[in-house]
């Protein structure tokens, strides 16, 4: 008598199956920590297939749940740390990977572990199915660690990744922060039906190519952001504007820092590139603010 496939022991080969893992388990899933958990078989092989694993990688998997992705990723990768702040899911979790010897589960919440130590001296890449509320805090964690990934393939909701890879004219403060770190680009879609369960939006595989280094010298990454966050906090206005208010400068001085700078009093933070920025950093010095200080002084990534 032939076995029934739903019931057969899981294998590196043979994922679990999932759905049954958390009914065995008692679990339902979490709205309040976002809890979509991706099932379907083909959109978890497009994830991988985003990465480009060579077989040799370590993975750092972020909300790992009931090991969907981390099944496969195991296959795929010489070695992966599953993240999971969840500690309902560890034991599904656990038996979902039982036949990877390669998997290391880590309960905990990535917003509060130590990457450095986690990771120590490895190169390595994430690959993460993350939830939508934590997509923006996470990815400035992800490129500011003292270590960063070689790549990031996430699977974040469709809006926020078109903002990611946005370019003049609809640039926003988080696609200039991912921009100054690495090449992001959209490297496929999930529909919500591919959820369980289904989040009132579809999705998106963002894939981010970090650089070697930043494309600003370190030193000027702080009045960077300090500068940008002024713009954008204003957007619809003016740049003008937007940075005497934002940094407590004069309009005057502004629009004559702005010139300076190659650049029009009247346009809009939107409409700006990441040289244009430096540019604005780099003729920061000149300015001096009603206080005295300098636009570009103190402050770091939001």
């Amino acid at each position: 008598m032939s076995l029934d496939p739903s019931h057969a022991v899981p294998t590196p080969e043979r994922p679990p199956d999932y759905r049954g893992l958390l009914r065995k388990h008692g679990i339902r899933p979490n709205k309040r920590l976002g809890q979509h958990f991706l099932f379907e078989a083909a959109a978890l092989e497009r994830v991988v297939a985003a990465a480009e694993l060579q077989g040799d990688e370590t993975v750092l998997e972020i909300g790992a749940g009931v090991g969907s992705l981390t099944h496969r990723l195991a296959q795929a990768a010489r070695r992966v740390l599953a993240v999971e702040v969840d500690g309902r899911l560890i034991p599904a979790l656990q038996e979902a990977v039982a036949s990877c010897a390669n998997v290391e589960i880590i309960p905990g919440d990535i917003l509060d572990l130590d990457l450095g130590a986690l990771l120590r001296e490895q190169s390595y890449q994430v690959v993460a199915n993350i939830p939508y509320q934590i997509t923006s805090i996470l990815i400035r964690r992800l490129l500011e660690a003292p270590r960063p990934a070689q790549r990031l393939v996430l699977t974040i909701q469709r809006e926020v990744a078109e903002r990611v890879v946005a370019g003049v004219g609809e640039m926003s403060l988080l696609a200039l922060s991912v921009q100054l770190y690495g090449e992001p680009r959209l490297v496929g879609s999930i529909l919500a039906g591919a959820f369980f369960p289904p989040p009132n939006v579809d999705s998106s595989i963002l894939r981010v190519d970090i650089h070697p280094e930043p494309r600003l010298p370190q030193e000027l990454i702080p009045p960077f952001f300090r500068i940008a966050r002024a713009g954008f906090g204003q957007k619809r206005k003016q740049l003008r504007n937007a940075l005497a208010g934002g940094l407590g400068l004069e309009p005057r001085a502004v629009a004559e820092w702005l010139v300076r700078a190659g650049l029009s009093p009247q346009s809009r933070a939107q409409e700006l590139e990441l040289e244009d920025w430096e540019r604005l950093v780099r003729f920061a010095g000149e300015i001096k603010g009603e206080a005295g200080g300098r636009p570009g002084s103190g402050g770091g990534a939001s």
